[in-house]
């Protein structure tokens, strides 16, 4: 197992961390944050010709999320968007909890996402 790569947000307002570890040719990424960081929904996602145009890639993606859990989306963006710019496997863990969080706290978390998963892969390409 590969040197864990940590990346986070600093907003001061949901914020995301993240860390992502290479396993053989495999990458492993955990998305965490707020008050009770936990796994709500795994992603897994391989890559494949894209069905568009041979000549790109794109991935096949499983997402599982556990009963009441939202973040089997953010799993499966990280997941689809890493496989496909990396060409590897991807397996990406995704949880975060807020008490109380209206509209505009949720838009705050998607950009914070957003944003992270730039980092993260703009990081794993520097690798």
């Amino acid at each position: 197992m590969g040197r864990v790569l940590r990346f986070e947000t600093k907003t001061g307002v949901c914020d995301l961390e993240a860390a992502a570890v290479w396993v053989g040719s495999d990458l492993l990424v955990w998305i965490q944050g707020g008050e009770a960081p936990h796994i709500g929904a795994v992603a897994m996602a391989q890559p494949r010709p894209s069905l568009a145009d041979p000549n790109k890639v794109s991935a096949t993606t499983s997402v599982f999320a556990y009963v009441g859990h939202k973040e089997d989306m953010l799993a499966q963006k990280a997941a689809q968007t890493l496989a496909s710019a990396l060409n590897t496997r991807v397996v990406v863990t995704a949880g975060a909890h807020w008490d109380n969080l209206d509209s505009a706290g949720i838009k705050k978390v998607m950009a914070n996402f957003n944003d992270l998963l730039g980092v993260v892969l703009q990081g794993l390409l520097r690798e």
